[in-house]
């Protein structure tokens, strides 16, 4: 324990020194600040996806001296320092735990995050949706919402239901873009209804849509940056190759996924 404080002790230092001496520290807000916070979670978001320990470490560390940047900016404006942010946490982690710190009993995940719910709304949130953030993606803004609402027991009773829902939203998409009179926003509408009844079946196969995705896209990067290699080599161009051409690149990039 003494060498995790000394280390944390030495970052809170190293910080101080920063935002007292160096140009570009002392010259950021935590405004400026925001869009790189995004910035470096997507980088680690990445580094967990490719299960690079030694990346995710990196992608850690510059997510932890963000939050003691924010935290010394705020102890300048006397709003807050990093004691504050620490005990705080500790306050609401023991609040949300009664089952470890009180005497509330609980028997498996799904209680816990039912009794999460609950304790929220005790604390002023007015609605169970009140904690999504609105800047979220919307791909995991509608895990988050479906997450939430379960919690408190509106859901489906089995993915069979689910799945129905979703057949169901695909044939309403299918028939509004059949229609005579197409109207793009009608089809966006019904566009966002597949998308979301999707999204909540793969939480009941235990999927997680944003991973699924990126790794489909991930997916999709390296077969098409083969196909580019290998045309390349060829000495042409894929502006200038028919579609069955690619295809046979395409097909062998699969292979070797």
């Amino acid at each position: 324990m003494q060498e995790k404080l000394k280390a944390f002790e030495r970052l809170l230092n190293i910080m101080d020194e920063l935002r007292e001496k160096c140009p570009w520290d002392k010259k950021q807000t935590i405004e400026s600040l925001r869009h790189l916070t995004i910035e470096e979670t997507y980088e680690l978001a990445d580094a967990i996806l490719d299960k690079d320990m030694k990346e995710i470490k990196k992608e850690l560390g510059d997510i932890l001296l963000h939050i003691v940047f924010y935290a010394r900016i705020g102890s300048e404006t006397k709003d807050f320092d990093i004691a504050d942010v620490i005990n705080s946490l500790c306050e609401k982690l023991i609040s949300r735990h009664p089952h470890i710190y009180g005497d509330v009993k609980v028997t498996d995940e799904q209680q816990v995050k039912e009794n999460w719910e609950k304790l929220k709304l005790k604390e002023g949130n007015k609605s169970v949706l009140g904690g999504v953030p609105k800047s979220l993606p919307a791909l995991i803004k509608a895990t988050r919402i479906q997450d939430k609402a379960k919690a408190v027991g509106f859901d489906w009773e089995n993915k069979d239901q689910v799945w129905e829902k979703v057949q169901e939203e695909l044939g309403e998409l299918r028939a509004e873009i059949d229609t005579d009179k197409a109207e793009k926003e009608k089809i966006e509408q019904e566009f966002g209804d597949v998308l979301f009844s999707l999204i909540n079946y793969a939480r009941f196969i235990d999927v997680d849509p944003e991973s699924a995705l990126e790794k489909t896209n991930k997916k999709f990067i390296k077969r098409f940056q083969y196909l580019e290699d290998e045309t390349r080599k060829q000495g042409r161009a894929l502006e200038d190759m028919t579609l069955e051409e690619m295809d046979i690149y395409w097909n062998k990039a699969k292979t070797i996924d």
